[in-house]
């Protein structure tokens, strides 16, 4: 489990496609201190498990679903990436419950300066997922704990639009910062919504 507070901006050292999948080399620094083979490593909010562990990288496999389904699969070398590790049992819950499980890709429509190092970023998501989206609920984009501010209606053929605020330590230290328009993001939606749809379903409501 993770909270989508980043960690770190990491770097892709190698991206290797296979048959099966695909292999990424991330170097970085902060996420490896208590690391070992086998650890749970958030990568633009997708859970992989940490491999061919050096002082400086690490190394992970993508199966075919995760490149169908996140943005893992438009990484080239230099690319950089939001990393977190696996929450603790001591660890402080500050953003919300995020399990790497990447939903779906949504697509950055605009992002525009509001002052003060603060930006406001719009985000079109499948029309699938508009079920569990609510004003001042919250939401997964690359990794990073949210809270939806703002949300615009579907259009034909279109799904919805979020809008949400990101700080200044947010622009600086993430990807989003320097996403660009039309840029696929990860996306997770809560998923006490899901658990919450599954169980009303179950009762006939």
């Amino acid at each position: 489990m993770f909270t989508g507070i980043v960690e770190e901006l990491g770097t892709v050292r190698s991206f290797e496609t296979r048959p099966t999948g695909a292999r990424l080399v991330v170097q970085c620094c902060t996420v490896l201190e208590d690391a070992r083979e086998g650890s749970s490593i958030a990568v633009n909010g997708t859970c992989l498990t940490a491999l061919a562990l050096t002082p400086d990288s690490f190394s992970a496999d993508l199966a075919p679903e995760t490149l169908a389904l996140t943005n893992l699969g438009e990484l080239r070398p230099g690319s950089r990436v939001n990393l977190e590790r696996a929450v603790t049992p001591t660890t402080r819950l500050s953003g919300h419950i995020v399990q790497g499980h990447v939903d779906c890709k949504g697509e950055l429509v605009s992002l525009d300066p509001l002052g003060e190092g603060n930006w406001w970023m719009r985000v079109r998501v499948p029309q699938d997922f508009d079920r569990y989206l609510v004003h001042k609920g919250s939401i997964t984009i690359d990794g990073i704990s949210l809270t939806i501010a703002m949300l615009e209606e579907a259009r034909i053929n279109h799904g919805p639009i979020v809008g949400v605020t990101l700080l200044p330590y947010t622009h600086a230290h993430t990807t989003l910062g320097s996403a660009e328009l039309g840029a696929h993001l990860n996306i997770e939606v809560d998923i006490l919504a899901k658990h919450l749809e599954k169980l009303l379903a179950s009762r006939g409501q």
